[in-house]
């Protein structure tokens, strides 16, 4: 499975999936402008062909412009049902609702879904195909009882990663800013994003560490603290950007045929 994120951070947000018969974009948060920059930055074209748009949250940097992506690529959008109904769609996108905890296949890609705590209805996500497995957990305040099982099968992690406590507490936000990003509603911080990678059974090959607070978090923080959290089982650790692309199993078509 290929994955390229393309934004990730309250900028906006979006990635998109490939199978070998299917390609998914995960949430709307980047100006169809943006977006199309983001894919010239690593050599791409916007896709042609787009099998559906996953929105995972209302919430305007994961949802702003799915309209206009679902109207450009001439898809469905697809989100839980108490996210669907709260989606400001145009009347003329097709849109389809999905159950939570039940598994819907995109063509060739087995999607699965539950619940994380967050001040808007949301969801974490698995991705599989036959040959590669992939989880998305963002946007969520705490690490609720049995996420760990969720994400067990996952051989690529991406991670919410959002902020230091420290430089949260000591930070410019205001008080009431405060209490939301680090409350059990809010965003995950960097010890909490450690806790879950501790507990997974099995370490994943690579984690994406995405949604870094550019005001309350640093890179290297984020990264240093899940790697203590892997310790040496091998884990390729990555950060995701707010405004740089991001590219994961990146192997071009034409390099393939070069190979042979």
């Amino acid at each position: 499975m290929r994955v390229t994120i393309l934004g990730s951070g309250s900028e906006g947000n979006a990635l998109l999936l490939e199978s070998r018969t299917t390609s998914v974009l995960v949430d709307a948060g980047l100006s169809y402008r943006k977006l199309v920059q983001r894919f010239d930055a690593i050599g791409r074209g916007v896709p042609r062909e787009l099998s559906a748009i996953v929105v995972t949250h209302v919430h305007g940097d994961h949802a702003a412009h799915a309209s206009t992506y679902a109207t450009r690529f001439g898809c469905v959008v697809r989100a839980a049902s108490e996210t669907l109904g709260n989606l400001q769609l145009r009347a003329s996108v097709a849109r389809e609702a999905f159950s939570v905890g039940r598994a819907l296949r995109i063509g060739d890609i087995m999607m699965r879904s539950r619940r994380i705590p967050h001040d808007a209805p949301q969801v974490a996500l698995t991705f599989e195909t036959k040959d590669a497995s992939l989880g998305l957990v963002t946007d969520l305040g705490h690490v609720p009882k049995g996420l760990e099982r969720f994400l067990s099968d996952c051989e690529t992690l991406l991670l919410e990663s959002n902020h230091d406590p420290e430089m949260l507490a000591t930070g410019p936000y205001p008080a009431t800013l405060k209490r939301r990003v680090g409350g059990r509603l809010g965003h995950l911080s960097n010890a909490d994003a450690g806790d879950l990678l501790a507990r997974l059974d099995h370490a994943p090959r690579e984690v994406v560490l995405m949604h870094l607070s550019e005001t309350n978090n640093a890179p290297h923080l984020a990264r240093c603290s899940a790697d203590a959290a892997l310790g040496h089982r091998g884990t390729r650790v990555h950060v995701a950007h707010a405004r740089k692309p991001l590219e994961l199993g990146a192997v071009r078509q034409e390099q393939l045929q070069l190979g042979l």
